[in-house]
Order: C-alpha cells, then structure tokens, then sequence
C-alpha cells in the first residue's frame, strides 16, 4: 500500500512539552504494542539520568469533566520504570487534538521504524490491527520490521546447543539417509548398529561437518552474490527470507570461535 503525502502538518506537531501527575494518567492499553517487561535497567538509566524523552499523551477520549485525564499513546515501558521509581509526575509531550489514526502513528513509529518488535510480536501486531481495522498503511511497515527483527532466541540457543553437544560428543548425527538432497531411491545409509537399514541416520565426525558445512556455505555465498546482482527482482517475500537467514548468520557470529577471523 502506497502511503499519501500529507497535504498539511500531523495534529501532533503542536503538542506541548509539560510534567503530568502520574495520577492523571489513565490505565489503558489501547496503544500498547507490548508488555513492559523488566523495566528495571530503564529505572535506573532514568535514576542516574533523570526523564530525557516524553511520553505521548493525549487526553482520555470520552472523559467526563474534572481533572483531566490521559491517554498514553507511547512511553508505557517509561510510566512502568517511573512508577518503579515511585515519581509522582512524568515528563510528557500532551496532544490537546490528536485523532486515532495520528495516535497510531505515534505509537507504531518506533516499533516499526526504529527498534522493531520480535518477529511473534509482530505477527500478532499485524492481526491485532487487522481485526481492528486501523492504520491499514502499517502493514507494509510490518512486513519491513519482520526483516529488521532479532532472531528468535530459541532458535539461536538450539543451534548453539547443538554445537556444544558436537564438540562435547566428537561426532553429531545428521538427517536420516534418504532426505537428504541426492538420496532418493538410494535405500539408506548403513550404520555399525543396524547395516543396510533405510533411514538409519549416518554419524560424521566434527572433522566431516566442518569441511561439509564450509563447502556448503561458500556455495551458499556464491548465490547470494547473484542474488545481489538480480536483488530488485527478486520477489519480496524472497527479499525477506534472504535477509533473515542472513542476519541469523551475523548474530551466530559472536559465538563461533568467539567472533575471531
């Protein structure tokens, strides 16, 4: 989806930058992408620091007179660590006119244009605003955050397990005979235990891993070497694919031989 340009300045050019009582500020979870989590770090850089950047406010929709009331469109993780540090007031950039559509704007720009959520936190983001029928312009931002976002910490400390128990072992077992590429047909790979057995996986040493895995990657970086020649192209879901492997590749890095050439 094409973003239109806008023909006139965001209602939230003209907020203003003032301290609100914490007490003011309502508990609500509109604009809330995801659980503030342990805020403890973010207290204490705030401690020592003091408040640097606004929260986003703008007055509670629907709110009946008296005091006012606010809305937090973006800042929950620091509302979370000032309360953590029991302030009585939150430096604050207060939105007097702000409608849904900018709110959203406001609270999507981080997560999808600066630090990007974790990819699951992102694929529920998308239905979130799917089901809700706003800020339908996010959704190619989506797509272009899931490229960005970190790789799943599961993923990463199976796959560093699995070389520990390598080196530990002195061997690794690899796929099944018959699944890999070029085995069809072949009747299995036979092992010491069960001779001529289809499907029996096949043990290789570290030694035949390295050499097979190197070999396997330099053909893998020759392709993305054409890839790159051809990458306008390619299409975009490939594009992102591409790109998640290889950053999965570069944050593996630091951990393999302790990120030394």
């Amino acid at each position: 989806m094409e973003l239109e340009p806008r023909t006139a300045a965001p209602a939230h050019a003209t907020g203003a930058v003032d301290f609100v009582p914490l007490a003011a500020i309502v508990d609500d979870a509109t604009f809330r992408l995801r659980e503030p989590g342990d805020v403890a770090a973010l207290a204490a850089s705030i401690g020592r620091l003091g408040h640097l950047v606004p929260v986003e406010l703008r007055p509670l929709p629907g709110a009946a007179g008296g005091a006012p009331r606010f809305q937090v469109v973006a800042g929950f993780r620091r509302l979370a660590a000032l309360r953590l540090l029991a302030r009585e007031r939150v430096l604050a950039r207060v939105h007097t006119a702000l409608d849904d559509d900018d709110a959203w704007a406001i609270a999507l720009a981080q997560a999808l244009l600066g630090e990007p959520l974790q990819a699951e936190e992102l694929e529920r983001l998308r239905v979130r605003l799917g089901e809700a029928g706003v800020a339908p312009w996010a959704e190619e931002l989506v797509d272009e955050a899931l490229v960005r976002a970190p790789v799943a910490p599961e993923a990463r400390e199976s796959f560093l397990a699995y070389l520990a128990r390598a080196r530990e072992g002195g061997g690794v077992v690899a796929a099944p005979a018959g699944e890999a590429e070029g085995d069809e047909g072949q009747g299995g790979t036979a092992t010491a235990d069960e001779p001529g057995e289809p499907g029996a996986p096949e043990e290789v040493t570290v030694d035949e891993l390295a050499e097979d895995l190197a070999q396997r990657l330099f053909e893998v970086n020759q392709d993305l070497a054409l890839a790159f020649d051809a990458w306008a192209d390619l299409p975009e879901e490939g594009r992102r694919m591409i790109v998640e492997q290889a950053r999965y590749i570069a944050e593996l890095y630091p951990h393999l031989g302790g990120g030394r050439r």
